[in-house]
């Protein structure tokens, strides 16, 4: 029999770590990964046929569950017609029709193949657009793996940041300022001392990557005085929270607390790909006029809007618009976070949650974490055997303290009940 073992140290021979992608190695938690041999609705299945609720979703693209079948119709019939034809479809201008429909903050939109490719794109776009280099990003943010992006906080506010991994060299990285997450001080002193000369400001509005950390309200409006006081623009990273904690994506939420607020550049990946590679950058035309072919900053790619692609994000774009979507997604999403929270009460664990949408996050404290280092303090040891306590009862979390959680159309009250009646048990054992 095929076990995830056995095909763990089959791929560790001819894949570096054994994977594809670094998160997915269990190296956060231990343990040996789980080989995904199929998926339907809420669940997948691993090598060794055992059935797990996934909370991963791909990492956030399947908010309508796997295999939803007027997906899968969608996508079927492109495929008959072609995989990639390196030449315009409708279809894509149909999916950015779509996009724009639900986005009122852009007037154009740009489709690529993935989130590190859209943040990386976006970048350029506004150092074209400014004239400018610098560009100020928060720690704890992800955007993709592109050089200028993989850097950690300097010692003081002045300091650049250094790079975080081999192979980026620092001058690579010399434009870029990392800043603390929720700290209005910190980027009032940076547009201070040095606003004439940044570019953007790029911010995950909520955050994925350092577990679920939302960006203030006051926060965000700071930097949108800011950027406008010093005419940098302000990029809205929704490559995880774009479609997936509302409709309109976190700005939409942003935008009812600060009537009229509105990113410069919105950046979306994920579920308008529907589980296909695709992502996507959005402006306004003034803006996106400076993209190739219309304006000085080059950006292409051969498979950017494949017909596949295309099918499928605009099948799930469709089905999420129906009416209730949101809201049955946001009941389901804050009913398993209630259920962890009393359960872990009753185990006397401490424990604390937040949640939007379909995305959710928790945290073994007493408070939401505001930033990245409030989450870094944080002690990973419960985190690490909860996790596996939880998978050895069929409930598949992200293997690793540091990254969010997603609930799916496809998870039913029983599903959420058996989840939570799970986590009873393993806070128990705590």
């Amino acid at each position: 029999m095929t076990t995830n073992a056995s095909l763990f140290e089959r791929a560790q021979r001819v894949i570096p770590g054994g994977v594809n992608s670094p998160v997915r190695a269990f190296r956060a938690v231990g343990g040996t990964p789980r080989f995904i041999t199929r998926a339907q609705g809420a669940y997948i299945w691993d090598a060794e046929d055992k059935r797990y609720f996934d909370y991963i979703g791909s990492w956030g693209p399947m908010i309508l569950g796997h295999g939803h079948p007027e997906v899968v119709e969608a996508v079927q019939k492109a495929v008959l017609e072609g995989f990639s034809f390196g030449a315009p479809t409708e279809r894509e201008i149909e999916l950015a029709e779509e996009i724009l429909k639900i986005v009122p903050s852009a007037e154009q939109v740009r489709l690529v193949s993935s989130g590190t490719e859209a943040g990386m794109s976006a970048i350029r776009l506004a150092r074209g657009f400014t004239g400018r280099s610098k560009l100020i990003k928060f720690e704890g943010c992800y955007h993709g793996h592109a050089d200028a992006l993989l850097v950690k906080a300097g010692s003081g506010l002045a300091t650049f940041g250094h790079p975080t991994s081999a192979g980026v060299p620092p001058e690579v990285v010399q434009h870029t300022l990392v800043l603390e997450y929720n700290n209005i001080a910190q980027i009032e002193e940076a547009f201070a001392t040095q606003g004439a000369d940044i570019a953007c400001v790029m911010i995950e509005p909520i955050a994925g990557n350092m577990n679920f950390v939302r960006a203030s309200v006051p926060f965000i409006k700071r930097i949108r005085e800011l950027c406008d006081q010093h005419g940098a623009l302000f990029v809205f990273d929704e490559v995880m929270s774009g479609f997936r904690v509302a409709l309109g994506s976190a700005q939409s939420i942003y935008a009812k607390a600060l009537p009229g607020f509105k990113p410069d550049i919105s950046v979306f990946g994920k579920v308008i790909g529907g589980g296909m590679p695709l992502a996507a950058f959005a402006a306004s035309k003034e803006i996106m006029a400076k993209l190739a072919p219309l304006g000085p900053v080059y950006q292409a790619g051969t498979l950017s809007g494949n017909p596949v692609a295309t099918a499928c994000g605009l099948a799930t774009l469709k089905l999420i618009q129906r009416p209730g979507f949101f809201e049955a997604l946001s009941a389901s999403t804050r009913s398993l976070m209630a259920g962890f929270e009393a359960e872990a009460k009753a185990a006397g664990v401490e424990l604390t949650t937040d949640c939007e949408g379909g995305m959710f996050g928790f945290f073994f404290a007493d408070h939401l974490p505001q930033h990245y280092q409030a989450v870094m303090a944080k002690g990973t040891d419960k985190f690490n055997k909860f996790f596996h306590l939880m998978l050895d009862q069929g409930v598949y979390l992200a293997p690793a303290m540091y990254e969010a959680g997603f609930v799916s159309a496809a998870h039913t009250a029983d599903d959420i009940a058996q989840t939570v009646a799970a986590a009873g048990q393993a806070f128990c054992q705590l």
